[in-house]
């Protein structure tokens, strides 16, 4: 999917009907992202069941729409109870394809083995 530099994709966490077109999900926009449908990010949304999309998408010239349905399966969606989640160009990647993706876990700062083994050494020679 194309996108200006500086564009986000923002999902909207409660489902919609499927039936809105332009103006209801611009108005959804509006009144329950409490965003601007013109200012250029991608909105997305999705169906109760999960297995359908559509993406809603300002590009200074008029809208676009862009609605995604799968044969089999669903969608694997990020948890949000309400309000809209920010997706990575990743994330957004890995919903359309239908690949399950969960955030990684944070990891501690650590030390290569190499530096760990330099250090401890210079701990030993150092005067106490």
């Amino acid at each position: 999917m194309w996108l200006s530099p500086g564009s986000r994709i923002w999902l909207a966490a409660a489902p919609v009907d499927m039936r809105l077109g332009f103006d209801g999900l611009a108005a959804k926009v509006q009144g329950v992202l409490a965003a601007d449908p013109f200012c250029g990010h991608a909105f997305v949304f999705r169906n109760r069941r999960g297995d359908r999309l559509k993406l809603l998408l300002w590009d200074g010239l008029g809208f676009w729409l862009i609605y995604r349905r799968l044969d089999q399966g669903r969608l694997h969606w990020p948890k949000a109870d309400s309000g809209a989640v920010e997706l990575s160009a990743a994330q957004w990647a890995m919903l359309v394809e239908g690949r399950p993706w969960t955030p990684l876990p944070t990891l501690e700062k650590c030390l290569p083995t190499f530096a760990a083994s330099l250090e401890s050494e210079a701990r030993a020679s150092s005067p106490r």
